[in-house]
């Protein structure tokens, strides 16, 4: 298992090292945002460790860049508490947020659940006598029993992980992906946080409070959906999300 860490900080970089490698994971350090976004742009990699306030180009742009060409899991760091930093990272396409306090055992609960969800593709495309089984979604809550989930104009085919809205591609990050998948897997059914957090992470998946709202906002994006005036995901105040059907 391959892991990219883009950080300006060598000691923390090899403390990293050091602590996942007995773990599996063969650590490559980047230094600076430009040589880490070269390699993780190379497709070597499972996962992105990238921090925010790196010199030159920051963390922000360099995952900017990143998204328009990969979405490999990215695990964004930061020195700062701001929840600002954090929903800026998330809407641009991060797949978690951690503070550079973290624990060794919250980083790898993290690192493996952001690689989870990425790999469930090619778990899936190993199995082609499963091509046919029913999965609603990640988190299998129930709905279609089809590998194909159709849902007005939408296509989700759940083996290869991907999205048509007509006869477009959608270009959705991993969770984005899980969300869509396993909200418009229960048409109808309101889904409240936890209930998808669990669906699309796994029990182990920490995260902060409202992380889930702001990865439904950039989906709502990617759809041309209205919150005013939904006509894909509808937020039920105080609860959760639901699928309109």
């Amino acid at each position: 298992m391959e892991i990219l860490v883009i950080d300006d900080d060598r000691k923390l970089c090899r403390l990293i090292k050091e602590y996942l490698k007995p773990m599996g994971f063969r650590i490559t350090e980047a230094h600076s945002s430009s040589v880490g976004l070269e390699l993780a742009l190379s497709g070597r990699f499972e996962a992105v460790i990238l921090d925010v306030m790196m010199p030159g180009m920051d963390g922000f742009e360099a995952l900017r860049r990143l998204r328009q060409k990969s979405d490999v899991p990215v695990l964004m760091f930061t020195a700062r508490g701001d929840e600002t930093d954090r929903i800026v990272g998330l809407e641009m396409g991060a797949d978690d947020y951690i503070p550079k306090t973290f624990s060794s055992r919250e980083l790898l609960a993290r690192l493996r659940a952001v690689m989870r969800r990425s790999s469930r593709s090619y778990s899936d495309a190993a199995r082609p006598d499963q091509a046919a089984v029913s999965k609603s979604g990640p988190g299998s809550i129930g709905g279609q029993a089809e590998g194909i989930i159709a849902q007005k104009d939408l296509r989700i085919n759940m083996n290869s992980r991907t999205v048509y809205q007509d006869d477009r591609v959608l270009e959705l990050t991993p969770l984005e992906f899980d969300l869509l998948s396993t909200l418009a897997g229960n048409p109808g059914r309101v889904l409240t946080r936890d209930t998808l957090m669990e669906a699309v992470s796994g029990r182990d998946y920490m995260v902060f409070d409202r992380s889930i709202d702001v990865h439904i906002s950039s989906l709502r994006k990617k759809l041309g959906d209205d919150p005013k005036a939904p006509g894909y995901i509808k937020t039920v105040r105080s609860v959760g999300y639901m699928f309109l059907d």
